[in-house]
């Protein structure tokens, strides 16, 4: 997550290292600023495999092409749906814009209809092809919206973080985002989110993020593999997981490849 983040990315998840601060140190807002200033990388590109787990295990998999790039303080990204043919060719492109007062564009091409549609704030919670990352999730959160209080610090695979609660601080943003709460685990040595966990506004459920691998590419701090599971009453109803590979940082992409032409034009 990246809490003015989060998919990532993409739906690249990465922070740069740093030597690791005591939690009296920092208060749970200064830490989830550095979590939104890490490197997280420009002009970058990687492919990604979907994975959609009903509640009985099937599996279905869908393959993606990524693209992203900075622009000044903003983020560009691009998606492309390669397989498999119910989804080829299909687009996704975000706008995340780094001032609060402006709303992230983002536009979802649909070739079967030839037509490009843009998503409206009041859609951002809802899934986002099927899995269980919303529109919201793939783009960064204005941390001025949330009261953050750190509740502990706990080991995830071996690494010390931050347990942190991140709560709105207004109906808008709950409306935007579908969640009421979050509770986000930070490594405090390098400010990835490894895991995090979102109270649902609706239905009673509750969603759990989990960086399952991660690993330092051309110095970045990536995570390679990311799961969000969709659980009710301990019950587990639809799971997604992120493989991402051929992860590329610094390549020559031009400004005009994020568009909405060369959305509907595709790869």
């Amino acid at each position: 997550m990246n809490y003015k983040y989060y998919f990532c990315a993409t739906l690249l998840l990465a922070a740069f290292a740093s030597a690791p601060v005591a939690a009296a140190d920092l208060s749970g807002r200064e830490i989830m600023q550095r979590v939104d200033d890490r490197d997280d990388g420009d002009n970058g590109s990687s492919e990604m495999e979907m994975a959609l787990i009903d509640k009985s295990g099937h599996e279905r998999s869908r393959k993606i092409r990524s693209f992203n790039k900075d622009k000044g303080e903003d983020k560009l990204r691009i998606m492309f749906f390669l397989e498999p043919a119910d989804v080829k060719d299909t687009g996704f492109l975000t706008y995340d814009y780094d001032d609060p007062r402006k709303d992230d564009d983002q536009w979802l091409y649909l070739p079967a209809l030839r037509k490009t549609k843009r998503i409206a704030s009041s859609d951002k919670s809802g899934s986002f092809m099927g899995s269980d990352f919303n529109y919201a999730d793939m783009t960064r959160k204005d941390l001025d919206a949330y009261d953050f209080k750190i509740l502990k610090e706990e080991e995830v695979r071996g690494a010390k973080t931050w347990v942190i609660e991140a709560v709105p601080k207004t109906r808008e943003e709950i409306e935007e985002t579908g969640y009421t709460k979050s509770v986000v685990f930070v490594r405090q040595d390098n400010y990835v989110v490894a895991r995090a966990v979102h109270w649902e506004k609706e239905g009673g459920r509750l969603k759990y993020m989990d960086a399952t691998k991660i690993e330092k590419i051309d110095g970045i701090w990536t995570v390679t593999e990311n799961s969000m599971t969709t659980k009710q009453s301990n019950e587990t109803l639809h799971k997604t997981v992120l493989r991402f590979s051929n992860v590329k940082y610094n390549q020559n992409l031009a400004e005009d490849m994020f568009t909405v032409r060369r959305l509907e034009k595709g790869l």
